[in-house]
């Protein structure tokens, strides 16, 4: 069985090769590479084009592909790309800045055999700041089996239920799949340039797609400066949440009770009032401010509480 390790890049010149030496090091043979470029203009492509064409590389991958674009067409686009050049049905996704821990493609292609229902499957990802060695891990996520989302119980269309009340899966980066459940779907959705997985999730699991889980750790994730959402901890909110609400708006909001949705309408609002006084910042008087006005200033926060205890909604998921 081959597996396609698929590397997304933009700007990945000082992490690159690190990236791809864990792919080479891994203990699983079988491995096809598609690397595929948003148009970077660092020295990302020739640190690519000079790794893929060493003797080494070119004998230990069952094949190489290198893929470059004229003009920057965000992440989800790039997606698509690995999909549709990738060689395999089973592939595995990594940025341009993160790692494969050694054992990831073995254990990943174990649980496949072991469950040959699983086409989504999650594990563990271990989040390191800057550098990969051990004086810089943080923590391993999600640190306990998250019942919540991947529970045995659940079916995909409870999954989904979850997912459109709020993005629950904080450990993209260890998830394999089998790409003929992503081209059922119609690939990635490249109106949404900076969030390509969100989206996603919801079309396989409406799709009926369940997603699978191995509490096991698989993947190394860099947090750095560079990062393209990384704003450190000096604010109350990262500036993606903007994005994130205008795709929730068109993906999410349509499904949902309205007081859950007026509910984020209204902390979309006290949010923007904050960025635009300059107070998003971890203050002593901006920081509790702002949770006061997000949650007891929230008229539709008690509505929502109200029907939570609602008998009628014990069993909806909407409420979990």
């Amino acid at each position: 069985m081959t597996v396609t390790v698929a590397i997304a890049t933009y700007f990945s010149a000082p992490y690159i090769i690190e990236t791809l030496e864990s792919v080479y090091n891994q203990t699983y043979e079988n491995i096809a590479v598609v690397i595929s470029d948003d148009c970077s203009t660092d020295d990302t492509i020739k640190l690519i084009q000079d790794w893929a064409a060493q003797e080494k590389n070119q004998k230990r991958f069952v094949s190489i592909k290198v893929i470059t674009v004229p003009q920057n067409t965000g992440v989800s686009a790039n997606c698509n790309r690995c999909v549709a050049a990738a060689p395999s049905d089973w592939m595995k996704f990594i940025a341009g800045d993160d790692i494969l821990l050694p054992n990831c493609i073995e254990d990943n292609v174990n649980f496949i055999k072991q469950h040959p229902e699983a086409h989504v499957i999650f594990s563990q990802v271990r989040l390191y700041k800057d550098v990969f060695i051990e004086d810089n891990y943080i923590k391993t996520i999600p640190q306990a089996f998250p019942e919540n989302l991947m529970g045995a119980m659940l079916t995909a269309q409870d999954q989904h239920q979850l997912l459109l009340v709020s993005d629950r899966i904080n450990y993209t980066p260890s998830y394999i799949f089998n790409k003929q459940c992503v081209l059922k779907v119609g690939g990635f959705d490249e109106s949404n340039r900076l969030i390509e997985d969100y989206p996603m999730w919801l079309k396989l699991t409406a799709s009926g797609e369940k997603f699978y889980y191995f509490h096991k750790e698989t993947v190394g994730y860099r947090i750095h400066q560079n990062a393209t959402n990384n704003v450190g901890d000096a604010v109350l909110f990262k500036p993606s949440v903007f994005n994130s609400y205008k795709i929730r708006k068109k993906i999410a909001h349509p499904y949902l009770p309205f007081e859950i949705v007026k509910s984020e309408q209204f902390i979309y609002g006290v949010s923007k009032i904050f960025q635009s006084l300059g107070w998003n910042k971890q203050h002593k008087i901006y920081a509790p401010l702002y949770r006061f006005a997000c949650f007891y200033l929230n008229p539709f926060y008690y509505i929502f509480a109200l029907k939570k205890r609602l008998p009628n909604n014990k069993t909806n998921l909407f409420y979990a």
